[in-house]
């Protein structure tokens, strides 16, 4: 599970501010730092004439706002053609993306830096040493701008395209599959037959569940006596009403036991989230698929890119862990459910089934994609890919007309034949 310090650092770093705020301090530090070189004997510092160090700080300033307006209009539109072609689900992959925040930053912290340091250096704020330091300074933040913009016209070029946003999307749910191999039960200990005295604890609130604080659970358990079992896994929507937990009691357990604090255990949003949701990753990817299987589209190639990455995340998860791959459970007060095989292939394959039926050339690679996954020996991986090799052959009977086409799908499907 991911230190909950990543966990908001990552909801941050989705935030557009977030980077050119820190980078506007910086560069405003370093403008002022200059002039702590002036404390140095100015025997051991080169001669540098204000008027080229102003000169150089009008050509910054002049051109970074230019630049940076610029680059605001190259990443927008590339959102917007990221969630248009793709999904809007995976609009919060694309802003999140290093490259174009740190490059707006840097446009944006260059600019700051040459307005604050041009006034201090028009008010003859800087001796000779602090002229030579901050001439040294201009210098470096015209390299960085230079390999900063040459790097991030690469990337702004592909930002905005379908085969970027698919290795975005695939990339955070490899990260969150592999986090939850680490620790199946997020930390805590695995299921056991509830017991008929449980208390369940419900949500307050309408959303979906981000992130429980597996560790607060754990605290309050022990000074109830008491064991929590989880009820809502971080991606499920949750409701007034709605169990979010249960509790049973030790014999031991104070009276008193106040039990109220175990809903704000957990982190209920109004959006899912990547990081601790590999189903929502899943989610997305079947969006992309659909989307690109619809009548306007009609685009096959893209589905199957899609089943391809969807083969690819399964046959990782259904891979057998190595020995030191798996934490030792920290939490052993708290139950909580492992992935359910079944429900990730509802949430990858059901919506691509349905909306490529009627198209052989997705029907085929669905179907060898399941064979595939039929191999796997994890769990019941098995048995349900072989169910949903049998409701795709099922859909595509009902779609397909040419009589090769149906004896091409039933062909691929033999596997997963009941006989």
């Amino acid at each position: 599970m991911l230190d909950r310090w990543q966990f908001y650092l990552n909801r941050l770093g989705e935030q557009l501010w977030f980077k050119p705020l820190l980078m506007c301090l910086v560069s405003i530090a370093g403008a002022f730092l200059a002039a702590a070189a002036d404390l140095l004997p100015a025997k051991f510092v080169p001669e540098v004439s204000a008027e080229s160090v102003e000169t150089l700080l009008k050509i910054i300033s002049s051109s970074m706002l230019v630049i940076a307006t610029f680059a605001v209009g190259s990443m927008v539109s590339a959102y917007a053609s990221a969630a248009n072609t793709a999904t809007p689900r995976s609009f919060a992959l694309i802003v999140a993306d290093d490259v174009s925040q740190n490059a707006l930053s840097a446009f944006i912290g260059a600019f700051i830096f040459s307005i604050v340091a041009l006034v201090a250096l028009l008010n003859g704020f800087y001796d000779k040493a602090g002229r030579f330091l901050l001439f040294v300074l201009t210098l470096a933040v015209f390299a960085i701008v230079i390999l900063t913009f040459v790097r991030w016209v690469d990337r702004i070029a592909r930002l905005g395209r379908l085969e970027t946003t698919i290795r975005v999307v695939e990339s955070a749910t490899l990260d969150a599959l592999r986090n939850r191999r680490q620790q199946p039960n997020l930390g805590g200990v695995a299921v056991t037959p509830r017991d008929a005295d449980a208390l369940p604890v419900y949500a307050d609130k309408i959303g979906f569940v981000q992130r429980i604080e597996v560790d607060e659970l754990q605290a309050l358990a022990e000074g109830a006596s008491a064991r929590i079992e989880v009820a809502a896994l971080p991606g499920n929507f949750v409701r007034p009403g709605r169990e979010l937990a249960f509790v049973v009691l030790d014999e031991d357990s104070p009276a008193d036991a106040d039990l109220s604090a175990i809903v704000d255990a957990f982190r209920i949003g109004n959006e899912r989230t990547f990081d601790e949701d590999p189903r929502f990753g899943m989610v997305v990817l079947s969006e992309i698929a659909s989307r690109a299987l619809s009548p306007g589209i009609n685009d096959a190639g893209s589905a199957i890119q899609v089943i391809a990455t969807l083969v690819r995340i399964f046959a990782l998860w259904g891979e057998a862990p190595d020995a030191d791959e798996r934490e030792d459970s920290r939490y052993d007060r708290v139950a909580i459910p492992e992935l359910s095989v079944r429900e990730m292939f509802d949430d990858a394959f059901r919506a691509i089934a349905r909306d490529g039926a009627g198209q052989i050339e997705v029907v085929v690679h669905l179907l060898k994609g399941l064979r595939a996954l039929a191999g796997c020996a994890a769990g019941n991986m098995s048995d349900v890919a072989a169910q949903h090799a049998r409701e795709a052959l099922a859909r595509a009977e009902n779609a397909l007309d040419a009589p090769e086409d149906l004896v091409l799908a039933r062909e691929l499907a033999q596997f997963a034949s009941r006989d």
